[in-house]
């Protein structure tokens, strides 16, 4: 718990050292004027979807392989991307666009940088970063409500249907998945309360007798989640790719949920400088991120063995490890409400506080509409 308050200390005296000196506390993240949107061509009706579906089944948005094409600026653009990992399967994109030249045909010099959230908040809001791959945690949103001018611009991922990553338990005697009861129980996550986590959490811990008040969080290495469940330390844990291998079949542990299927929560996150001073930049930096997703990250990209190869030297990880758990479903688009969902999780951990902020305060679908070429009123 100890970590938990120093982040939220950290970026609280970072929010009010901008708010005193560096922003002003009106909304000065959205773009200064109207863009206007072109047809792209390889980019039909499949390049967009409802915002307010959230089918488990529903297909990710996807132009034809190589589209969006290209677009140079005028004057070549260096940005800084901040990342909490360069390992982690859903910065594939990034790294692969990278290595591709998918950047550099859009007139862009990308450096990734490794930063935690907390870290890179104040530095996006005041310019010194360009973007931060992350996720729109509560920070974000303390950070927002404080005068950060920061914005979420694009989706990530959503897991597999096959994937288990996310809540397990070890069942009681008598016990079963759906009869599991969490209330009271000790949890152990290498993630804070201030995670997107937080709100598949919320939903798993109702489903089973319990809320956040009623569980015990243990906060552990990523070596010692797993010792700590198996080994009768912690009651329950969240396990990510691709350690709930490790239990998935034994009748004692219980899979309970995880991240909700069609339904990113993380991926690009703007400060001002994309958003206002430079969006030529900021819709390419998404037009080359897109395009990487609809030529490489297809359906069961790891189906193919040589991109496997390929991906594993990348991300520096082992292709036996990166093919034992399915391929993520990359995806570009951000669901309608889900700030709404995520800032219920937070207000019920006690990880922020204040009225909730409108969607608009912290969603800015602009950009990757522009990129793929979707034209305000085709849909919302």
């Amino acid at each position: 718990m100890r970590r938990i308050r120093t982040t939220t200390v950290t970026v609280l005296t970072a929010v009010l050292a901008l708010s005193a000196g560096c922003a002003a506390k009106e909304d000065t993240a959205s773009p200064s004027a109207p863009r206007t949107i072109k047809a792209v061509p390889g980019c039909g009706k499949a390049a967009w979807t409802d915002p307010a579906d959230r089918a488990p089944d529903r297909a990710p948005a996807r132009c034809d392989k190589g589209t969006p094409a290209p677009a140079p600026l005028k004057k070549r653009r260096t940005l800084t991307v901040a990342t909490g990992t360069l390992n982690a399967e859903y910065v594939a994109p990034l790294r692969l666009a990278i290595e591709k030249g998918e950047f550099k045909k859009e007139g862009l010099d990308v450096e990734l940088k490794v930063l935690p959230t907390p870290e890179a908040l104040p530095l996006l809001a005041k310019g010194d970063l360009d973007t931060l791959w992350a996720a729109p945690e509560a920070a974000v949103v303390n950070g927002i409500n404080g005068g950060f001018p920061i914005r979420w611009v694009a989706g990530n991922f959503s897991p597999d249907p096959e994937s288990k990553s996310g809540l397990w338990v070890r069942l009681k005697k008598g016990e079963s998945a759906s009869s599991a009861s969490l209330k009271g129980s000790r949890m152990g996550t290498m993630i804070g309360k201030g995670s997107v986590i937080m709100y598949p959490m919320d939903s798993s811990f109702a489903s089973h007798g319990a809320d956040m008040n009623s569980v015990a969080f243990q906060q552990l290495g990523s070596a010692d989640v797993l010792t700590a469940l198996t080994g009768g330390g912690v009651d329950s844990a969240w396990l990510l790719d691709p350690v709930w291998r490790r239990v998935d079949g034994d009748k004692k542990y219980a899979f309970l949920g995880g991240q909700p299927q069609g339904e990113p929560l993380g991926g690009a996150l703007y400060g001002p400088n994309l958003l206002r001073k430079d969006p030529d930049a900021g819709v390419a930096f998404l037009r080359a991120y897109t395009r990487t997703v609809n030529t490489y990250f297809r359906g069961d990209y790891k189906a193919d063995k040589a991109f496997v190869t390929e991906l594993a030297k990348l991300l520096k990880v082992d292709a036996k490890i990166l093919t034992s758990v399915p391929s993520l479903r990359m995806d570009w688009e951000i669901r309608k409400g889900t700030t709404d969902r995520l800032q219920k999780s937070y207000r019920d951990a006690g990880v922020t506080k204040g009225a909730p902020l409108p969607e608009d305060r912290i969603v800015d679908r602009t950009l990757y509409a522009e990129a793929v070429g979707h034209r305000p009123g085709n849909a919302s």
